[in-house]
């Protein structure tokens, strides 16, 4: 169990489209504004966890149309969230632009490509034939919790801690632009296996 903590954390805590969206997040909207965003990420990836260890991924195998469709959507979707956060700034500031919500940001991990080899790389590394699959699946998925929770407020508050930083539109502007880029470059592996 040791080695699936540790698993998580330093996939919990390398720069991700999570840990990007938060930051930003944590820069444009602050910390009260950006905790349901946390709670989402923190709360949507092990429900997807358990969804993929407890049998989703068995159909996904036997019908792999349905796991590029979800590719093919999350990409969609990762790049329209890299168009938002280029176009945030001070919420005074831009006032259409909010914070994903609690179920936007759960409903994401089920089209998150790091959420997925995540999932399906622990699974496949970490579980065996031998043991009772129900039970290992959910002792991993609590040791993701714990690995998700520090991992996410580190970035959230990392956030929040360049707002001052950032205090001139000019650079906050940038930051956003920046921020939107490496989300959409964080797509760039997901992309070439779908052409491949």
């Amino acid at each position: 169990m040791i080695s699936v903590f540790l698993f998580a954390l330093s996939a919990a805590i390398t720069p991700g489209p999570n840990n990007v969206m938060l930051m930003s997040s944590g820069v444009n909207f602050g910390i009260r504004r950006s905790v349901p965003l946390l709670l989402g990420v923190c709360i949507g990836f092990p429900a997807m966890f358990v969804a993929i260890g407890l049998g989703l991924g068995a159909i996904f195998q036997r019908y792999p149309q349905v796991h590029t469709v979800i590719s093919v959507v999350g990409i969609a979707y990762l790049l329209y969230l890299a168009w938002r956060i280029a176009r945030s700034g001070r919420p005074q500031q831009v006032k259409d632009i909010k914070p994903l919500t609690f179920l936007q940001a759960a409903a994401f991990q089920w089209v998150n490509p790091k959420a997925w080899v995540m999932a399906t790389g622990a699974i496949a590394a970490f579980t065996t034939a031998a043991g009772n699959m129900n039970q290992q699946v959910i002792n991993m998925t609590l040791l993701f919790i714990l690995a998700a929770v520090p991992s996410a407020w580190t970035w959230l508050l990392f956030g929040v801690g360049l707002q001052k930083l950032l205090a001139d539109p000019l650079w906050l502007r940038r930051f956003n632009y920046l921020m939107a880029g490496l989300l959409v470059l964080s797509m760039v592996p997901v992309i070439l296996d779908l052409l491949s």
